[in-house]
């Protein structure tokens, strides 16, 4: 050490321990830099549904149990569908009684209600003749003092009348020949549009009776039994879905920049089985290293949350299962 002292002095001593401290400082951070992986550690985690029906009514009928597997659109579970079956018919029937209306309003009037109003008018242009008629005799006959100038008044007055049910019948005519108007028509195609929406909400409330498993899973509980009046939404079984797998781990800052999303990771377990995935999502906010997860690093250590996506074809990862993640990064990332 003298030797040393007097050859290179302090200060090339102080540079050999520095580099010496830095080495096995970079050794201890991550022991597995010289094989070219790095190893994380996480929990399996396996997405869970709660099942439930989208309209209330008496359950009446379960098909599978606890431990059962399902296929995606599997029906599980049934309502008694009478009431809803009902409502459907009478949505029927208003759509029906909508539809007839409307094709009254567009088929316009018929020929033997136009004959018709060619028939009153035809009479009140009798009836107004006759009327003219009258008054001409009785403006003679008044002039003349033969009749009273009274019933040369009422000969007048029964004219106005005979013209006004004339000019009437004209337009009853009219209208007969015209049609329903254009605003009748499209209020009956509004109460129409409406009742067809009734009628698909009824139909679609009458499949909502059924209920269907959303993805393929495991039934992991059975909540309600036969016979008992379910509520919208409420939960009838919970399942446990079989894909994706996810693992949930968290990476230390210094190694963030060398993974990236679709990444490969190989995915052991403690009974030494080995599964293949990829990283599927990185956490853009640091965190502190939750107490569930072991690392190498003091847990006050800010980390990343990592998603890995897992294939498990035999279904053997079970939910919070801990497993070890190994991420060949290249380190020209």
């Amino acid at each position: 050490m003298t030797n040393l002292v007097k050859r290179y002095g302090l200060i090339g001593i102080a540079i050999v321990f520095l580099a010496a401290a830095i080495v096995g400082w970079t050794q201890l951070r991550n022991p597995h830099e010289e094989r070219g992986h790095i190893e994380v550690f996480g929990n399996v985690d396996v997405r869970q549904v709660n099942l439930g029906f989208k309209v209330p009514g008496r359950l009446a009928e379960m098909m599978v149990d606890e431990g059962d597997k399902v296929a995606a659109g599997a029906v599980v579970a049934k309502l008694e569908p009478v009431d809803y079956e009902n409502e459907v018919k009478l949505a029927q029937a208003r759509v029906a009684r909508s539809q007839a209306a409307l094709s009254v309003l567009l088929a316009g009037s018929r020929p033997q209600e136009i004959a018709q109003a060619e028939a009153q008018l035809a009479a009140a242009e009798a009836a107004l003749t006759v009327a003219e008629t009258t008054l001409s005799r009785q403006e003679f006959l008044a002039e003349r003092d033969i009749a009273s100038h009274q019933a040369h008044e009422e000969a007048e007055a029964r004219q106005g009348a005979a013209i006004a049910q004339r000019d009437a019948a004209a337009k009853g005519l009219e209208l007969a020949r015209i049609g329903p108007r254009s605003e009748d028509i499209d209020q009956a195609r509004s109460v129409l549009a409406a009742e067809q929406a009734a009628l698909a909400l009824a139909e679609q409330r009458v499949a909502d009776t059924m209920l269907t498993a959303p993805n393929e899973g495991i039934i992991l509980t059975r909540v309600r039994e036969p016979g008992a009046i379910i509520g919208a939404g409420e939960t009838i079984y919970t399942l446990t879905l079989t894909s994706p797998v996810w693992v949930r781990a968290y990476i230390e800052e210094p190694d963030l920049d060398l993974i990236q999303a679709g990444m490969d990771a190989e995915v052991r377990t403690d009974s030494g089985r080995v599964y293949t995935g990829q990283i599927g999502f990185i956490s853009p906010v640091a965190e502190f290293t939750p107490k569930t997860v072991e690392t190498r690093s003091l847990r006050t250590s800010l980390v990343y949350r990592v998603r890995i996506i897992v294939e498990d074809p035999e279904h053997r990862l079970k939910q919070g299962m801990p497993v070890t993640v190994m991420l060949s990064p290249d380190r020209d990332v």
